[in-house]
């Protein structure tokens, strides 16, 4: 047992990168939090953490002792479930990451009925629509727009959302309403870029099954998909983004529709999460619910989670 207890005070140190934090989240003196890590080290013969006064940074042998840590410890849990479930509900913190509009429009609205069912879980719900390290942000899984390329993490595609492109009322009257790619000669794209990536303005359709770039002339080019539909609302030009994160604007005349019968490529979601035998059960319940509240989009109640369950 404390070797297990070791390994879960390793893993909110990784997961805060503070001691002090860590011990305060596990309600135990921070010197019994550094003196684990001590003796852990010692035992193992490497390095988990550079140390400074102001920073405590994960070695990578101890990302590599991370993922393992994680794996044993879920195991434990899964294990201790298969004998508790009946009386016991699934408990502790989850730690997920998802995009702006999906948080706002989809999923947080629909967490009242996860709550319900699973009244023991807290939820920590970050919004962020660029690439993150799990490891590195002290997160247990993470919704995003693509595959990861990661060898450590798990990918399950969730579902692929329409997407449409529209402007706002204002910016028609200025430039006219396309009715064909071929009209958007003239016309504007606000510009998106992601963190590190270079900013891009053109626009993609699918024509007779294959995806077709139009470059646009961008005199705004923001990050995050907030920003994104503001730049639209405010009249700086066309944008493409799933229908479901645009549902207010559209319904208020903020924003209309183009092009209907050139609609862009669907929006493909995923769901990454560290790969195992055996996931946490708290972990485990919040993933099975997002692959329903996906796969049944027009039901936010979710009522059937046999649907698409995680498969290890």
């Amino acid at each position: 047992m404390d070797q297990i207890q070791a390994m879960k005070i390793f893993i909110r140190i990784a997961e805060l990168e503070s001691f002090s934090r860590a011990a305060e989240d596990l309600n135990v003196p921070r010197a019994t939090v550094s003196t684990t890590l001590k003796r852990l080290e010692q035992r193992l013969g490497v390095r988990l953490f550079l140390r400074t006064t102001r920073q405590v940074k994960i070695t990578d042998e101890g990302k590599i002792y991370y993922q393992r840590c994680l794996q044993l410890i879920s195991a434990l849990e899964e294990s201790d479930a298969l004998f508790a479930h009946h009386k016991n509900q699934p408990a502790g913190i989850v730690r997920i990451d998802m995009p702006h509009s999906l948080a706002r429009v989809m999923v947080i609205p629909a967490l009242p009925t996860f709550y319900q069912r699973y009244p023991q879980i807290t939820l920590s719900v970050s919004a962020n629509d660029n690439a993150i390290n799990l490891l590195d942000q002290g997160v247990d899984c993470v919704v995003r727009a693509w595959p990861s390329e990661d060898d450590n993490l798990q990918s399950r595609h969730l579902t692929d959302l329409k997407q449409i492109t529209c402007a706002s009322p204002e910016y028609l009257a200025k430039f006219g309403t396309p009715l064909t790619p071929e009209d958007l000669t003239a016309h504007h794209a606000v510009g998106y870029f992601f963190a590190h990536q270079r900013a891009d303005s053109h626009l993609e359709f699918v024509t007779d099954g294959k995806i077709e770039k139009r470059q646009l002339a961008s005199t705004l080019t923001v990050s995050g998909a907030d920003a994104y539909v503001a730049a639209a609302k405010a009249g700086f030009g066309l944008i493409q983004a799933s229908e479901l994160a645009m549902t207010q604007e559209l319904a208020q005349g903020e924003l209309v529709e183009v092009l209907h019968q050139h609609l862009p490529p669907p929006m493909p979601l995923y769901i990454m999460y560290p790969p195992g035998r055996f996931l946490a059960p708290r972990i485990r319940v919040l993933l099975d619910w997002l692959i329903a509240l996906f796969s049944s989009p027009d039901d936010p109640v979710c009522k059937n989670l046999s649907m698409g369950k995680i498969v290890d």
